[in-house]
């Protein structure tokens, strides 16, 4: 196939991509086969009509694909690679720990391949997860094993549902593939503003989960990992308690995917003698605007024409060396109530797939070092987010989440208990200065980064606009040391996956590289 790019109109036709593909190139409209949308970005711009930039491959005969290969400037070969897995044999069934996107993927993977993988999840299946967290976010009653951050899906379930592809491979594809075949919307194959919805995501989860059980895989739920044993660097044996019972599994290959909240499984995994090191991340408040008014700052004179609801992305960098960013958009979506342990305030976002609701809300971060974290144990930086989410509690009193104006926050940080935008963190909101629960640095940076983001997104410092917070559970603080094959350094058999191992950082990288730690567990046990 071809590949080519063009600029679209909003609202454009099949005829009209048939059209702009003539005019773009020496060819005829009987000379065009398939029609493929690879890529797919809304721009917008003051007093311009909205129009999408497209990345188009298209089929035609043989003899004219390689003349219009000679226009280099204008077409490039796409080839559309597939991944799939090899047949494998395993003495001892594979273990994969956690259901979230890399661990699903892992094991789907190892199913595909003949291994009947077992996989460990210490939450709930979807709908048993989705009772819990609503008792969580009606009655503030807490189960410290199944919520939004453990349970199946994992915590991209409850986190907007939003999809970074840039650029697709083999792996990308695959996974996309996988959820439009699980009932999401062929859109997100090609848009970047990709998108499942909260909504949406456990039907999905669901369905791979269908899908592993029928190649002969195996879900265990409430099946929290506890222990590995590990004889001359090797693994032999991964144990795991269910219903208040130890049970011993022997395995050489076990997917360790459990997400950046399973505290006390990376713990145990450094006292066995994993090598564990300490990395950056952010920690912050969402801040929530009007979704209409994000609607009309961010398309101006388009916002008529254009059904999408808007997002965003901001960035700056501070005379301090701290950057200040936004994070995980949720366009026309709500502040999630997303702690897993007692005692502790977390916040996360998410959209349904309408993205309709009446706020629009972003992480607002300031990134942090292990230089922060006030220690040189490895794992330094969980007791670092443990400190805020805990001082937020006491802060508090509760669960609910503490808030203030983006003005008040501008003028120093004292609260006039006023919030004209209305929070949606479900438990509620008390007021609160961001001072009396983060590091200074956080607070002050988020106030000097404000009008940055307002010569970027012209608008964005809406006096009334609410922050609430704390934001602490964005990436993982540490990274879980692995060699070339994808083996844990120090534990041969043991793969460190996903974005709780400190390899990926949303929904699709966690995914791909689950694809891509089965790919080399596989590779270790052909037939």
């Amino acid at each position: 196939m071809i590949n080519t790019d063009l600029v679209l109109p909003y609202g454009y036709t099949h005829d009209t991509v048939i059209d702009a593909l003539t005019s773009h190139l020496p060819i005829d409209r009987s000379e065009i086969g398939e029609i493929r949308l690879l890529r797919r970005e809304l721009i917008v711009k003051d007093g311009r009509a909205p129009v999408y930039k497209c990345s188009i491959a298209f089929s035609s005969s043989i003899d004219k694909e390689e003349g219009l290969l000679k226009l280099r400037n204008k077409v490039s070969r796409f080839e559309y690679d597939t991944f799939s897995s090899k047949q494998s044999h395993f003495d001892d069934r594979p273990v994969v720990a956690g259901a979230g996107p890399a661990g699903l993927f892992a094991a789907l993977a190892l199913a595909e391949s003949g291994a009947r993988p077992i996989v460990l999840e210490r939450g709930l299946d979807v709908d048993g997860r989705a009772k819990k967290i609503e008792l969580f976010n009606r009655f503030g009653v807490l189960d410290t094993e199944c919520n939004v951050q453990f349970g199946e899906g994992g915590a991209g379930t409850y986190s907007d549902g939003k999809l970074k592809t840039g650029a697709k491979d083999k792996y990308k594809y695959r996974v996309l593939e996988e959820f439009i075949d699980g009932g999401a919307d062929e859109s997100i194959a090609y848009s970047t503003s990709a998108h499942l919805g909260t909504d949406k995501l456990p039907g999905i989860v669901k369905n791979i989960r269908n899908k592993i059980l029928s190649l002969g895989g195996e879900v265990v739920f409430s099946a929290r990992l506890t222990d590995v044993t590990i004889k001359d660097g090797r693994l032999c044996q991964i144990e795991y308690e269910k219903n208040g019972e130890r049970v011993s599994l022997p395995t050489d290959t076990l997917i360790l995917a459990t997400g950046h909240s399973a505290r006390d499984t990376v713990r145990m995994l450094k006292d066995r003698g994993a090598k564990i090191t300490p990395k950056g991340f952010g920690v912050g408040m969402r801040i929530e605007h009007p979704r209409e008014y994000i609607n009309g700052i961010v398309y101006r004179d388009s916002k008529e024409f254009i059904e999408e609801t808007a997002s965003y992305h901001l960035v700056t960098h501070l005379s301090s060396g701290r950057s200040v960013y936004s994070f995980c958009m949720c366009p026309g979506g709500s502040v999630v109530a997303a702690t897993s342990e007692d005692s502790g305030i977390v916040t996360n976002g998410m959209s349904e797939y309408s993205r309709m609701d009446d706020n629009s809300n972003a992480a607002i971060l300031v990134s942090v070092t292990p230089a922060d974290f006030g220690s040189d144990d490895p794992l330094a930086g969980i007791e670092f987010q443990r400190k805020i989410e805990r001082a937020a509690y006491n802060v508090s009193g509760s669960y609910k989440a503490l808030a203030i104006s983006l003005s008040d926050l501008m003028e120093g940080g004292e609260t006039s208990g006023k919030l004209a935008v209305n929070p949606s963190y479900p438990l509620g909101v008390n007021t609160a200065s961001p001072y009396d629960f983060l590091p200074e640095y956080i607070p002050s940076s988020i106030a000097e980064a404000m009008p940055d983001f307002d010569s970027w997104l012209s608008g964005f410092i809406l006096p009334e606009a609410t922050f609430t917070g704390p934001e602490t559970r964005t990436t993982s603080p540490y990274r879980i040391e692995r060699e070339s094959d994808g083996c844990a350094t120090g534990c041969y058999g043991i793969y460190p996956t996903g974005e709780g191992a400190g390899y990926a950082g949303g929904i699709v990288s966690s995914a791909v590289d689950g694809l891509k730690m089965a790919e080399k567990a596989i590779e270790k046990h052909l037939k």
